[in-house]
């Protein structure tokens, strides 16, 4: 039996399965994944046996190169598909054909189409936007995408991690991990040697590719310590030729293409040991010059497949006309790990050689190989063009790391390259959220363009310079950046450039709540960008003054960001239209407006997810996620807010906002520590739109739990600094905490919840926020009725939220009052939720066991009929039930019902 196969039945059904359904319509996502030599590929090897008649299968293949390839297993594709992708990804500078052409791929027939990524734990980030792109679509595809992965090789910071998030969130996505091999399989494996299956499982634990390693080697002995040891006790006994092109071939991280073999064992020499020199002692194309014709030879090379032959008979290799490469990664590493330094090095120069000798090579392998052999030349020389082709095709991380190590050289470069090579590590830094790296290098930028006296560069540096001390967090250095650009750039005689920092100004001033100075900075940029005919700069600035005036209480604003809105999309502004968006719905939750807030939400969110806009996808989630928070839909409110626990700070602190105030509502552990990180944030911004939200979350908490000094020591100097600056709905939302701190705070007349509430008003503040759609708030504020039936119907709303404290601090009132009949709430096991409930169906559950009708229920819940429909239905399901009446006799049995009153 083929060992590659052994105890993967299942896994193979399944993919059977999925590709069947697939070639009906049904797409999907399948993710394979385990340690190192698990048998991830040998699966994906026999699946295609397993397949429907018809079934088109495309492999290709992440590389664990230092900086990777842009598109990498999309090139390997390259030969098997149609010519609109192949051309795509070869050029690779337009990522959204990229993406259509993919999609046009894998829709075409013959049905399904099955595409297999190898290895996406060394995926570069134009591959991972690319299957991005393809997760959010799969479903409506007649094709399978399946996903290889080492699941115990991803940090917390992976880049992979946010994918694999995606596709959790999809509807359609098979799990495939792949266990270690039973003691009975590695008996069966080790039948035809003379080695103890007993030792061979103790060495190995059932790892397949470690097994098939150790009994390999069986035959030279008895079982190896190591399995490194097995992998070079195969080399023992080969000569030295085979040797030399095992080692030659070890430093190549991914498959050796014919072309590069022919050149590397040109006429049947093997790698020399001495006298290669640098790649700067020999003749090379000139920067950007890969269209130079190959040194002229005086007839072909021929392939010398018999140099492997020994190598391929003892499974070290796999050799086809096309390529060479090693039968397992792990395989090719312990050779390359065994290599002394300079040997290594010494071969890592003959690849290099012979990449820069060919027209047309990719400039990332060339770096890898000049970094490896320290060709510091090479790395100068073709460096910049790798980050160049990197960024053209949306891989910022990579694009980044080049010129990492690029700018390791800045003594090569002239001042005026050098700080274009600055500038361009500051933006793709920017791009990847590496705040830090962006702002040491836009500085040095800016000290380079200062010292040669180039006045519209340095402006323009300036106003970068700003934007990304903002995105760093650090609002003082923007506003210092900022100033300096207007001074530089205010005589300089360029339009454009002025008007895009004046914009930048204005931007700052709207985003720290001083509305005047944002109005009258951004009409001057309004001016001269209609002047420029700069519609970029103009939705820009049209966005800054109409929030600006919109949030100082002018109605007149809000059609101010909207023609902001209308001129970004004209102009196919992506980036200005999804600001536009996150600005209009963000005034709105601010005024509690959610209902309308919720029709911006989805062609906001369907636009950035279209153009792979991330950085605002992941905002938007994030104003999705305070919508949710505030419905009482709790699960969906901690899901949205996870989309921005990333480094980008804007999404960061109003993202662990949310989920500090879900746990401190439903009375779980965690709290503190998210709200003391998004406090930290929200002080070093100076933005009140970030410290007010983390202000009102920690005096709820204090509020809660007892503490009123801690309530004003929450609340009071952020309220102060909203009443200053006269920000309405912040100024109402402390102010209330602080009058439940026995604090006198003047009434302002405001009509916001939070304002009314505060002035004492609990029956108008129930009912704003029950037209809301804020079932907690409205709970909270008719709690403040001194009518005991009152604060029992907020108690049991409060209960189906599963807002443990608030109910708490309700329930000891009510029997203060002396109240007798006291519903005792959910049971402990409740919480435990064994029949897998979400907290929302845990609360459809809960009032349709109260005999409630789902419109009342959707009364009661303050959400729409339809919703509360998809949700009695999941809650049948997941009770096994057929009626109402099952559901409910179910979930007493599971102890999912409230206890008796007290």
């Amino acid at each position: 039996m083929d060992w590659g196969i052994l105890e993967r039945e299942p896994e193979l059904a399944r993919l059977a399965t999925a590709a069947q359904e697939a070639a009906d319509g049904a797409g999907s996502v399948a993710l394979v994944f385990g340690e190192a030599g698990i048998g991830k590929s040998s699966l994906v090897k026999a699946m295609p046996d397993r397949l429907p008649g018809g079934a088109r299968v495309l492999v290709g293949q992440c590389d664990d190169l230092a900086t990777r390839r842009p598109l990498g297993p999309f090139r390997d594709l390259i030969g098997s598909i149609g010519a609109e992708l192949a051309q795509a990804v070869m050029e690779g500078v337009d990522r959204h054909r990229v993406y259509e052409a993919l999609q046009g791929e894998l829709a075409g027939v013959p049905h399904p189409a099955v595409l297999v990524v190898e290895d996406v734990h060394w995926a570069d980030e134009a591959s991972l936007d690319a299957l991005r792109f393809l997760v959010r679509r799969m479903e409506r595809l007649p094709a399978l995408l399946v996903l290889t992965y080492r699941d115990d090789e991803l940090s917390r910071e992976h880049p992979l991690r946010h994918l694999l998030g995606q596709v959790s969130r999809a509807d359609r996505v098979h799990r495939l991990p792949l266990a270690r091999l039973s003691r009975d399989a590695v008996r069966t494996l080790s039948a035809a040697s003379r080695l103890d299956p007993a030792q061979v499982y103790d060495v190995t634990s059932g790892n397949p590719f470690f097994v098939a390693e150790v009994v390999a080697a069986g035959g030279v002995g008895g079982v190896p310590p190591t399995v490194v040891d097995a992998v070079l006790a195969r080399l023992r006994g080969l000569d030295a030729l085979t040797m030399d092109a095992l080692e030659q071939l070890a430093v190549v991280p991914s498959a050796v293409e014919r072309t590069l073999v022919e050149a590397l064992f040109a006429d049947g020499a093997s790698a020399p040991r001495e006298g290669s020199g640098t790649v700067s002692d020999m003749r090379l194309p000139p920067r950007g010059g890969r269209d130079q014709p190959a040194p002229a030879r005086s007839e072909r090379p021929v392939f010398p497949a018999e140099r492997f032959a020994a190598a391929e008979q003892r499974g070290l290799l796999t050799v086809t006309p096309e390529r060479v490469a090693f039968r397992h990664e792990l395989i090719r590493r312990a050779v390359a790990d065994s290599l002394p330094a300079a040997r290594r090095i010494e071969l890592d120069r003959n690849v290099l050689a012979a990449l820069v000798a060919r027209p047309g090579t990719d400039p990332a392998r060339i770096v890898h190989h000049a970094a490896q052999a320290g060709d510091r030349d090479a790395v100068a020389r073709y460096g910049p063009d790798a980050a160049r082709d990197a960024a053209g095709a949306g891989a910022h991380r990579e694009a980044a790391a080049h010129l990492r190590l690029v700018l390791r050289e800045r003594h090569r470069y002239a001042p005026a390259d050098l700080a274009d090579l600055l500038e361009r590590y500051a933006v793709e830094s920017y791009t990847i959220a590496d705040s830090a790296s962006a702002v040491t290098a836009q500085r040095d930028a800016v000290a380079l363009r200062r010292s040669l006296g180039d006045t519209l560069a340095l402006g323009a540096d300036l106003r970068w310079l700003s934007r990304i001390h903002w995105w760093a967090g650090d609002a003082e250095e923007a506003r210092t950046a900022a100033r300096e650009a207007i001074a530089v750039l205010e005589h300089a005689g360029d339009d454009r450039l002025l008007a895009l920092a004046l914009s930048n100004t204005s931007q700052l001033r709207m985003l720290s709540d001083r509305y005047p100075e944002a109005i009258a900075y951004g009409e001057q940029a309004i001016e001269l960008a209609r002047k420029a005919g700069d519609q970029a700069i103009l939705a820009h600035a049209l966005n800054n003054v109409g929030s600006a005036r919109w949030k100082g209480g002018d109605p007149g604003g809000r059609a101010q960001v909207e023609e902001s809105l209308d001129v970004a999309l004209a102009a196919g502004e992506v980036e200005h239209a999804c600001r536009s968006y996150a600005n209009i719905i963000w005034t709105l939750l601010e005024n509690a407006q959610y209902a309308e807030a919720e029709t911006f939400l989805p062609p906001a969110m369907e636009l950035a997810e279209r153009a792979e806009h991330v950085g605002f996808l992941n905002y938007l989630h994030v104003e999705l996620a305070i919508r949710r928070l505030a419905a009482g839909d709790w699960d969906d409110a901690e899901k949205q807010a996870e989309f921005g626990m990333h480094d980008f700070v804007p999404a960061r602190c109003p993202a662990l906002t949310v989920l500090a105030r879900v746990r401190t509502r439903r009375g779980r552990p965690g709290a503190g520590e998210l709200l003391e990180e998004a406090w930290k944030i929200a002080v070093t911004t100076g933005e009140l739109q970030r410290t007010a939200p983390v202000a009102a979350a920690l005096a709820e908490a204090a509020w809660l739990r007892g503490d009123q000094a801690g309530v004003a020591e929450a609340a009071g100097p952020v309220h102060a600094e909203a009443r200053r600056l006269a920000v309405g709905p912040y100024q109402a939302e402390l102010g209330y905490w602080l009058t439940k701190a026995g604090h006198r705070v003047p009434a302002d007349g405001a009509d916001h919840p939070y304002a009314v509430q505060a002035a004492g008003d609990w029956r108008r503040a129930a009912a704003l926020w029950r037209a809301a759609g804020c079932p907690y708030e409205h709970a909270a504020a008719l709690a403040e009725s001194p009518d005991p039936a009152d604060k029992l119907t907020a108690l049991a709303a409060l209960d189906t939220l599963g807002a443990e404290p608030l109910a708490r601090l309700i329930r000891a009132e009510l029997r203060r009052l002396g109240v007798r009949h006291i519903p005792r709430g959910p049971l402990a096991v409740t919480r435990g939720n064994p029949a897998g409930l979400t907290e929302r169906q845990f609360q459809v559950m809960r009032l349709l066991a109260e005999g409630l009708t789902n419109p009342e229920i959707a009364d009661r819940l303050v959400v729409s009929v339809r919703t509360v429909d998809n949700h009695v239905r999941a809650v049948l399901e997941k009770l096994d039930a057929h009626t109402r009446r099952q559901a409910t006799a179910r979930a007493a049995e599971l102890g999912l019902l409230a206890g008796p009153e007290t």
